[in-house]
Formats: structure tokens, C-alpha cells, sequence
């Protein structure tokens, strides 16, 4: 075990949103939700780049049939 420094205002925050979980069962929910955030936003640009690739292809194969 190990203890992180908060301020009051933190842990109120915290301990308002925990519930009757343990700590570490809702820090570890936490991180999650925070890392599938992550990955949701990266996986979003990640479509936009490949959208914006393609569709540059599609206007270069154009002009080269005309």
C-alpha cells in the first residue's frame, strides 16, 4: 500500500464521485475510463488522417484518368 497526496478539496471531490468503493477499485476505474478516453480521441484523428488520405487518392486517380 501506498498513499498519494491530495488536497482537501480533491479527496472531497473524490470521495463524492467513489461511492462505497474501495480506493484502489475506483482509482483503478478512473484511470480507465481516462485511458479509454485517450484511446477514443486517438482512434477519432486516427480515422480523420487515414479519411483525408483517401480521399486524396481518390482526386489524384482522378486526375489522371482525365
Amino acid at each position: 500500500m501506498s498513499t498519494i497526496p491530495v488536497s482537501k478539496e480533491t479527496k472531497k471531490r473524490l470521495e463524492s464521485i467513489k461511492g462505497n468503493k474501495a480506493w484502489d477499485e475506483f482509482l483503478n476505474e478512473l484511470a480507465n475510463m481516462a485511458l479509454n478516453e485517450k484511446r477514443f480521441k486517438h482512434r477519432k484523428r486516427m480515422q480523420k488522417l487515414l479519411e483525408m488520405e483517401y480521399d486524396d487518392t481518390r482526386v489524384r486517380k482522378w486526375a489522371r484518368e482525365y
